[in-house]
């Protein structure tokens, strides 16, 4: 019986073994495999400086900065981005808040980590004072496995920079990482995993800093993994319908902070 047992655990053990390995020889796959994808590139063309609304109403400077998210990578058109999106709904305004003339502009740049808000934000306060932020950042600190807590720092410092320059801030954190397409399961799993960690942090360091959260993941998560239709070809990069879902997220908190006096 004793040598029974024996071989019954030899062989679980190396089942396990054997599992853990094929289970990493399958991540490690599939991490190449969404390396060697084509990914939606920044349109050239593409404005990233606009007015919208009545010139008569009163102005409203809104800059967004972070990530592809801040310059519509996967789109073609302004109106189709998520400054584009907020802008149109900040300009139409409603009965409480009225029409603004908005002027919209971003410092935003495909790629960027947290790390690179420091130099978005120097540009973002060049010039004319931003009546509004609205930063975007996180999935490529999450995919890059950078630490969520020194990600979040990161980002605490940026939106602590704008709120003393008088400039309020709203952040939409990390979205949902589970629902790409571009990553096949079960590392879309994992990235998920690592996305929900980001966006905790990062929440809670722009609520010390003064800014105000979106939770991208939680509030439009849902709608990200039900409609491939809401990401372009790539699987990554939002669509039109995507970034639309975002910023009609984002809205209430931006028009919050923009009926919001400065300071």
């Amino acid at each position: 019986m004793a040598g029974l047992n024996a071989r019954i655990g030899k062989a679980a053990a190396t089942g396990l073994l054997a599992g853990a390995v094929g289970g990493a020889a399958l991540l490690i796959g599939e991490v190449l495999a969404a390396k060697a994808r084509r990914y939606a590139k920044p349109t050239m063309g593409l404005a990233l400086r606009t007015s919208m609304g009545p010139v008569s109403a009163p102005p409203l400077r809104l800059v967004l900065l972070g990530d592809s998210a801040a310059i519509g990578v996967g789109v073609e058109w302004l109106s189709e981005t998520v400054g584009g999106h907020l802008a149109r709904l900040l300009a139409e305004g409603s009965a409480e808040t009225g029409e603004r003339h908005v002027l919209l502009s971003s410092v935003g740049v495909a790629g960027s980590r947290s790390s690179d808000l420091a130099t978005q934000v120097a540009r973002a306060l060049l010039g004319d004072r931003p009546d509004v932020a609205v930063v975007l950042i996180g999935a490529h600190d999450a995919t890059s496995l950078r630490s969520p807590e020194e990600s979040a720092a990161q980002l605490g410092t940026a939106v602590r920079r704008l709120r003393d320059a008088g400039v309020r801030v709203v952040v939409g954190t990390c979205p949902d990482l589970g629902a790409l397409r571009a990553i096949a399961p079960p590392l879309r799993q994992v990235a998920g995993v690592m996305g929900r960690r980001m966006a905790k942090a990062q929440a809670k360091a722009v609520t010390a800093a003064g800014g105000a959260v979106v939770d991208l993941g939680d509030e439009t998560g849902a709608v990200f993994r039900a409609d491939a239709g809401t990401l372009c070809y790539d699987g990554f990069h939002p669509s039109a319908d995507g970034y639309r879902v975002w910023a009609h997220a984002l809205y209430p908190a931006v028009v919050k902070a923009a009926m919001t006096p400065a300071g």
